[in-house]
């Protein structure tokens, strides 16, 4: 007598719950049980998900539906407990340690004989870029980067190579009216970086790779699928087509013989190790990628979370105008200098506050060389550690009440490991100052010059790739 369709769907529907089951706990069997069975140490408290995609439907709820990041490792914490803010998951493709207090992300971001920097899409970054690279390879690049923009003499030379066009943009901006925030702070920023490291003119070949570096970083937040429709596969062929870009213009100075190097790329092109080699055509255009990306978006965000938290704090922008209009009715010239600006106290207060507020980059990663035990876990070998960056910068232990945008708190030093916005270790990033620098002399100009207000101060946020206002932070803008 055969089976009826009734009582096939009764088999189907009572298999239900034991296949959700298996889904539910197939990680933490595989990974957990069969592969990590060390009775004198245990893995951080947590759950790593589905099979393959672990806990991406999890962050992609609170950082894409919710549009409440923080609330993912909240979520965790009241579940597992705070403990040494150590929980295990799965997420960008690979089993992963969360490190989300100080002194354990402190351990992990100083301890470099223990840990590598390695981002989970390492393609789109260039496998020979100074954030890929380790060891002679990555001290040769990494000091190259930083005499060349991170130096008081060379952040004296670029304080006033940029301003001219700061200066242009804000005048525009005031003639325009209403302004995207984010949008304009990216065309200035880009156009200068540009400049500096690849001598690249305001044009439709700039704007070009700006929407090409769009589609890199998208496929840098995404998860690594290389499938057809991705974010990840859309992000693989950008990165083909910059390095296209900056393909032709190396072969270009190639035969040219250039003896003065006058941008960065001329510079990368000069670099020489100890038997007296230079960089591959890829390490170079690995690079070029790498550090206009690295230099252009994360001041462009900083930017424009600076107009907006001012916009915000009338307070704060009314003690920065002060300050400023001071300096600039003492001083002669248009321009302020880098040495100027490193005596504007409340101004680096300023820009400190936006760095922690604006949290441009929510996490670091690094990956353990071998198995690595912290007070009684195991960070296996294999897995990923990822350094929960913005945790740091608004729990209200480290810093009291967190999302008040309040420059007065830098009047003290921040607790140890509690302030990480640029990483911390040799991967600190090489480019810190700089930032710094563009934002002091953004804001001294935008203080003594100009007055905004956000077109909507209730704007929601987007999280991803980076948190901003879903507006761009909109303001009407004008003159003094």
């Amino acid at each position: 007598m055969g089976v009826t369709t009734t009582e096939w769907i009764g088999v189907i529907l009572g298999c239900l719950p034991l296949l959700g089951f298996v889904l539910w706990w197939w990680n933490e069997l595989w990974y957990v049980v069969l592969r990590g069975r060390d009775g004198s140490k245990r893995l951080p408290p947590g759950h790593l998900g589905l099979p393959f995609i672990g806990e991406t439907i999890t962050f992609l709820w609170y950082f894409k539906v919710l549009r409440r990041p923080d609330d993912y490792i909240n979520a965790k914490r009241r579940k597992y407990g705070e403990g040494e803010g150590l929980y295990r998951t799965h997420l960008f493709g690979s089993p992963s340690i969360i490190a989300c207090e100080p002194l354990v992300s402190k351990f992990v971001v100083q301890s470099d004989d223990k840990f590598i920097l390695e981002w989970p899409t390492m393609e789109l970054m260039g496998h020979t870029s100074l954030v890929s690279v380790h060891g002679k390879e990555h001290a040769r690049i990494r000091s190259f980067v930083t005499n060349a923009v991170n130096r008081p003499n060379a952040l004296r030379r670029m304080a006033l190579l940029i301003q001219p066009r700061v200066v242009a943009a804000l005048h525009s901006w005031a003639n325009k009216g209403r302004i995207n925030t984010f949008l304009e702070t990216k065309k200035v920023t880009l156009e200068n970086i540009g400049k500096l490291f690849g001598s690249f003119e305001p044009g439709d070949l700039l704007d070009s790779i700006d929407e090409l570096f769009k589609g890199v970083l998208n496929g840098v937040r995404s998860y690594p699928l290389d499938f057809p429709g991705t974010a990840y596969r859309h992000g693989l062929k950008c990165k083909k087509k910059l390095d296209e870009i900056f393909g032709e213009e190396l072969q270009k100075r190639k035969k040219m013989k250039v003896v003065e190097p006058v941008d960065l790329m001329d510079g990368l092109m000069q670099i020489k190790d100890e038997e007296g080699n230079s960089l591959s055509d890829t390490e170079i255009l690995d690079n070029m990628g790498t550090l206009i990306v690295g230099g252009y978006r994360s001041t462009a965000l900083a930017s424009m979370w600076a107009i907006y938290f001012l916009a915000k704090f009338p307070s704060v922008l009314h003690r920065l105008r002060e300050e400023n209009t001071a300096l600039r009715k003492a001083k002669t010239g248009d321009f302020i200098t880098a040495e100027e600006i490193s005596k504007l106290k409340y101004t680096k207060m300023v820009v400190e506050e936006t760095l922690r507020m604006g949290n441009v980059s929510q996490s670091a990663f690094r990956t353990p060389v071998k198995e690595v035990e912290y007070k009684g876990y195991k960070l296996p070998k294999g897995w990923r550690v990822i350094v929960w960056l913005r945790h740091l910068h608004i729990d209200p232990k480290n810093f009291e009440d967190p999302m008040c945008f309040n420059p007065d708190r830098w009047n003290e030093p921040p607790k140890p490991g509690t302030f990480q916005v640029f990483g911390g270790g040799k991967r600190i990033c090489a480019g810190n100052m700089l930032v710094r620098l563009q934002l002091g002399i953004l804001l001294y100009h935008l203080s003594t010059g100009y007055k905004w207000e956000l077109v909507n101060p209730e704007v929601r946020m987007v999280c991803l790739p980076h948190q901003m206002p879903e507006d761009g932070a909109e303001v009407f803008f004008s003159k003094l």
